[in-house]
């Protein structure tokens, strides 16, 4: 019998040849509005399969473009090897954006070749579908029956799970709310959203000015809530819980700049309303004050998001600092590195929620994970309000989350067939235009790179 098989290796497609795999090119567009500046990433190969990964919003994307001559001729199945061999090159927060966006197309790319889903590579499913969290804002003065009326319409709209702003900008405006030094306030209430570089040397020197009072950390600002504050917060918590009722959970975010005490004070206040978790009280690497706010309140304390590398979660939850941890996939190191985050936490018997503002792409890397981890609570989605969310992507079943969840198919890798390029050339970012443009000019950077002698 004969055993000359190129015939039917003919009609076999070459995506089965996993060994044969080499990683081609590096593509990128920058978006807006979705809802953050958003940056899409493509990694294409000798066989046909791209890979979809994204870089961390409101970062940039030379830190993935920086590893691409690291990437070529590299078979993208080798996902662990090549995440050893660039990890080196992220950072906390948003510097680790490229690595983790590199990361995630490499696990596409290796669960297309082998034709299952992420989630299957991670282990299978634990759930069927991943439980999503709806942050929400209101614009104009705040105040709590609007905030409950606007979360009321996430209940209406399927959500199960909420989360809410509750910080020391909502009451700027309160006289005798805040204890600080004087006119140091005014100049909060000056700094809006997140700054750039760009202007006369003289203009960039002013913005750099301002931009320090965003970087003043927890402990240096001095701003202590008053009783009359404090009053007005727990209030303002009545007033949403009076619309919303107290079954579903909702969590808090985004206290601002106070120090560890006046968080515990707040918590304190607003235990009675059964909040799901307290986030970002302090910066994360403040262990030791992490571990005095949980012991002080009977709330769970949250964070995470700007963390990178899975053991940096350790002291955290060695401490017993935490409840709940927060890591966001696009900075903790990509999809290998959040399912080693939640097995870490889940023996800690901490919960894990996914912190999420970004495409479909990072979206769906995080539900693989989230489908696949036992202690997963929620993933958080920021895009409610943006229609064309959906349509950047093909393949998913729309809309992706569906009545506060999303489904994953069996479709291979992330389950997205091909990137909506229409869409995406009518949301580029303005200030990088261009879609898909070539990145050869990064094809032959080269660093020696090892870090021992």
């Amino acid at each position: 019998m004969s055993t000359d098989y190129t015939e039917a290796l003919a009609h076999v497609n070459t995506a089965s040849r996993p060994s044969d795999l080499r990683i081609t090119d590096m593509k990128i567009a920058d978006i807006s509005g979705a809802p953050m500046h958003c940056i899409m990433l493509k990694l294409e190969t000798n066989q046909g399969i791209t890979g979809y990964g994204e870089v961390r919003d409101w970062s940039y994307k030379d830190y993935a473009l920086m590893l691409k001559a690291r990437l070529l001729g590299e078979n993208p199945c080798e996902i662990d090897r090549i995440f050893r061999k660039i990890r080196q090159l992220g950072t906390h927060a948003r510097g680790a954006g490229g690595v983790s966006a590199v990361e995630i197309a490499l696990w596409d790319i290796a669960a297309k070749a082998y034709g299952v889903p992420i989630y299957q590579m991670l282990g299978g499913k634990h759930r069927d579908k991943v439980r999503v969290y709806c942050d929400t804002d209101i614009d104009g003065k705040p105040d709590g029956k609007r905030m409950g009326a606007a979360l009321q319409a996430r209940l209406d709209a399927g959500f199960t799970f909420l989360k809410m702003d509750l910080g020391i900008d909502l009451i700027y405006d309160v006289p005798g709310a805040l204890s600080a030094p004087l006119g140091f306030v005014e100049q909060l209430k000056s700094v809006h959203g997140v700054g750039g570089y760009d202007g006369t040397i003289e203009e960039r020197y002013e913005a750099h000015r301002r931009e320090r009072l965003n970087t003043i950390e927890h402990p240096y600002t001095a701003i202590q809530i008053t009783e009359k504050g404090l009053d007005w917060l727990e209030q303002y918590c009545a007033d949403v819980r009076s619309v919303i009722g107290y079954e579903v959970p909702l969590a808090i975010d985004h206290l601002g700049h106070i120090g560890v005490n006046e968080a515990i004070k707040l918590g304190r206040r607003i235990e009675k309303f059964n909040i799901a978790w307290m986030e970002d009280a302090v910066p994360w690497m403040y262990t030791d004050q992490y571990r005095l706010l949980q012991q002080s309140i009977q709330i769970p304390v949250c964070t995470g998001e700007d963390i990178y590398l899975h053991e940096n979660f350790k002291p955290l939850l060695e401490s017993g600092g935490v409840q709940v941890i927060h890591p966001d996939i696009l900075t903790v190191g990509g999809i290998g590195e959040l399912k080693k985050t939640a097995d870490l936490a889940d023996e800690y018997h901490v919960a894990m929620a996914v912190h999420m503002a970004e495409t479909p792409i990072a979206a769906l890397a995080a539900a693989h994970v989230g489908i696949a981890s036992v202690n997963l609570l929620a993933q958080e989605f920021h895009s409610f309000d943006v229609p064309w969310w959906n349509d950047l992507v093909e393949g998913p079943a729309k809309p992706i989350v569906d009545h506060g969840f999303i489904t994953l198919s069996d479709a291979p890798g992330l389950g997205i067939e091909s990137l909506n390029d229409e869409v995406i050339a009518e949301h580029l970012h303005p200030a990088v235009p261009g879609i898909w443009e070539s990145t050869d000019a990064w094809n032959t950077r080269y660093v020696h790179d090892r870090i021992w002698s």
